[in-house]
Formats: structure tokens, C-alpha cells, sequence
């Protein structure tokens, strides 16, 4: 039983370019991350994809119906894979969440949720895929926390490492599930 799975992180947001940690408010695409989507959407068009998994939150949802709009491949939002609920935080600037991260990775942030509770819905939604895509190719539209929470899962990297890490774009990230 395989499963590859093809991670891409949702486009920019205008909370992003702000300096704004969004969380679990819905974001918007800025005119960037509009243009970035669609490029994900030429990146990924050519590979036969069983099914894209976004996060149900705006900016992954708009960033996904703009790479590969609504029959290319079927669209499936999970609220599993949402950012991390950074309580009375959503909405804080980047400059105040970055420094207490650490802090959190066990603890849930005030009113919110940890990011080892990000790494358990992610788990979750591992175990499903897994059940549901043997043999098959699926995209994940997700945010930070869930790419941490992969990486995580299943390059075995301490959480810890990762929520102190510098964010690293790069055009996707992809493994092979057993």
C-alpha cells in the first residue's frame, strides 16, 4: 500500500505581505498569491492527481480553485488540515506569535490549540488518504503548521526544530506513504 503524497503550501495572502499571523481567520489572496496559484495550477496540471486535499480555510480553498478550478480534479476540503488555532493570536503580527512558538509546540496557545494538535489531525488525515488513495497521487493545499506536522510524521524532524525554523518556500514537497 503507497500513497504520494504532493504538499504545496496555500498562495500569499494579504494578512502575509502585512506581517500578519492569520490562523484559523480566512485570509485573503493578494494580488501575489493570485498569480502564484495559477502557477501552481501549470506546475501541477500535467500530473494525474486522484484528488486535491485543501485546508477549509479561505486562502487555502481560493488558492486551490485557482490552480485547478472545479472539474480539472476533485476538490476535497478537510477542516483537519487547517492552520494552527492561534486563539486570541489569529490576527496578531508575525513579530509578536514568532518569538512564543516554541512555547506552544505542547501547550495550546491561549483559547487555541497546540501544534502537537495540528500534528494529530494531520496524522488523522494521513491514515485516511492512506485508506482511500492506495497506488494513487494526491495534491495537499495546507498551511506551515501542516507542512511542519508532515515533516514531523514522516521525516521523523523534531517538531521543536521546525516551529523555530525560518519559513522555506519551495515549489512543493513530496512523499511516498506506506
Amino acid at each position: 500500500m503507497t500513497v504520494h503524497l504532493v504538499y504545496e503550501t496555500h498562495s500569499v495572502t494579504e494578512d502575509n505581505e502585512a506581517g500578519i499571523a492569520t490562523g484559523w481567520l480566512p485570509g485573503r489572496l493578494s494580488e501575489q498569491g493570485r498569480v502564484q496559484a495559477a502557477e501552481l495550477g501549470e506546475r501541477r496540471r500535467g500530473e494525474a492527481l486522484a484528488a486535491v486535499y485543501a485546508s477549509d480555510l479561505r486562502r487555502a480553498v481560493d488558492t486551490a480553485v485557482i490552480a485547478f478550478g472545479t472539474g480539472f480534479v476533485p476538490l476535497r476540503l478537510d477542516p483537519r488540515l487547517r492552520e494552527c488555532d492561534y486563539g486570541r493570536l489569529n490576527g496578531a503580527p508575525v513579530t509578536q506569535l514568532h518569538p512564543v512558538r516554541l512555547a506552544h509546540v505542547d501547550t495550546p496557545f491561549p483559547g487555541g490549540q497546540s501544534y502537537r494538535d495540528v500534528v494529530e489531525s494531520t496524522a488523522g488525515f494521513l491514515d485516511d488518504v492512506r485508506r482511500d488513495h492506495d497506488g494513487e497521487r494526491v495534491l495537499v493545499i495546507a498551511h506551515s503548521a501542516n507542512r511542519w506536522a508532515l515533516q514531523h510524521l514522516l521525516d521523523g524532524t523534531p517538531l521543536e526544530q521546525l516551529v523555530t525554523a525560518p519559513f522555506d518556500w519551495q515549489p512543493g514537497w513530496e512523499w511516498t506513504l506506506t
